[in-house]
């Protein structure tokens, strides 16, 4: 299940000057926020959560569903070319670490225990994610 294919390269400088000091945490040193602090945990309108670092399109609002676990969740990403996945090895786990797949940011972490039609459950980190809603909504 590991498949990783960066397309956009920034320099630590770069990444640094672009993104929150939370954001950059996150998706660059694979950081984790606390549990139940993002905005985005409560988004309920229709639209698309994207990459808060290249903005790549990476989950649609129908996908997202309740976890109870505090951060946002989704049993899908857009495609399966929207974000990669590798081994996550740390705190003596071994987990599916989800990343972008253009930007090559940390995003989450996807478990085998969501809902169907997956049966996945992407446990994202808000900081690593922006929403943009429906223009139609």
């Amino acid at each position: 299940m590991t498949k990783s294919m960066t397309k956009i390269e920034k320099s630590d400088a770069e990444w640094r000057q672009s993104l929150s000091p939370e954001a950059y945490r996150v998706l660059r040193e694979h950081g984790t926020e606390r549990a139940g602090t993002s905005p985005l945990n409560q988004e309920k309108r229709k639209g698309m959560f994207a990459c808060a670092g290249c903005g790549k399109a990476l989950f649609a609002s129908d996908t997202k569903f309740e976890s109870g676990t505090g951060w946002p969740s989704f049993w899908a990403p857009v495609s399966e070319e929207a974000v990669g996945t590798s081994e996550d090895r740390s705190w003596f786990m071994r987990r599916t670490e989800v990343h972008c797949a253009d930007c090559g940011g940390h995003l989450g972490h996807v478990f085998p225990d969501g809902p169907q039609p997956t049966g996945l459950r992407y446990c994202m980190n808000g900081a690593a994610l922006s929403f943009k809603p429906d223009e139609k909504a």
